[in-house]
């Protein structure tokens, strides 16, 4: 596992990290537009990533049209010629969910890993949804996709200094599937690597401000760490003590 940033770095840190983008029989984002709009504060120029999925007109006009509901301007970084420039010049960033190695493949591609750690370590706001909170996290080891691309590396944008895995499922007892259940699979990550990893069901966000982080939204988290039982955290709640060094 890469190290991570040390907590003096990550000082200034504004994060808002979401499991999902559509709840069941909601819109996209609608279940976190309140959190989102609260979070940004006043209209600003949001810089979107939409290199997780194939279609990066469709998904640019489809993350505008919510942001523009909410009072901000939406732009897409794959509509500019130089993406770190666009980078530069953003009030804010928004990284939407899809393959999570395709996202990553492409932020290293075009040179935006280190430009985004950088203007997010300064304070510009940071919103991830799903494949876009996976990679806020050390590395993209405990994504759920299939790795239809291959980064350079699995080390991500180290924003916080643990694993993230979103979409969390609890076991299904009822079920026939003979395949590993989530929790069984990141036992095994836990076999090989120490750091923890936090499972967002998806209702789930994180709100990071410095050095304090709050678990929000409509369900519980789960944590995991090496050989411990698991914890389950109720939404609202402090759990600023996985920041730190």
């Amino acid at each position: 596992m890469p190290p991570s940033i040390p907590m003096s770095q990550r000082s200034r840190a504004n994060l808002l990290l979401i499991s999902n983008s559509t709840m069941h029989g909601g819109g996209y984002l609608e279940h976190c537009a309140a959190e989102i709009k609260d979070f940004l504060g006043d209209r600003k120029r949001v810089m979107f990533v939409p290199f997780a999925l194939a279609d990066h007109d469709g998904y640019a006009q489809k993350a505008g049209e919510v942001f523009a509901a909410m009072g901000h301007d939406l732009d897409s970084v794959h509509k500019h010629t130089s993406p770190v420039a666009a980078i530069d010049g953003a009030d804010a960033v928004f990284i939407g969910g899809g393959n999570t190695f395709r996202l990553l493949a492409a932020l290293a591609h075009h040179g935006l890993i280190p430009a985004i750690q950088r203007r997010v370590l300064a304070g510009m706001p940071y919103i991830g949804s799903s494949a876009g909170t996976n990679v806020a996290a050390l590395s993209i080891g405990t994504t759920n996709d299939m790795p239809i691309m291959q980064p350079p590396s699995f080390t991500a944008l180290q924003l916080v200094p643990f694993q993230i895995n979103p979409h969390y499922l609890d076991p299904d007892p009822s079920s026939a599937h003979m395949g590993e259940t989530r929790a069984e699979r990141i036992q095994q990550f836990h076999e090989e690597h120490e750091v923890p990893v936090l499972g967002l069901r998806e209702g789930c966000m994180l709100r990071v401000t410095g050095p304090t982080m709050q678990l929000r939204g409509t369900t519980n988290a789960r944590l995991f760490r090496r050989a411990q039982e698991p914890e389950e955290f109720q939404p609202p709640c402090d759990i600023s003590f996985l920041l730190e060094d």
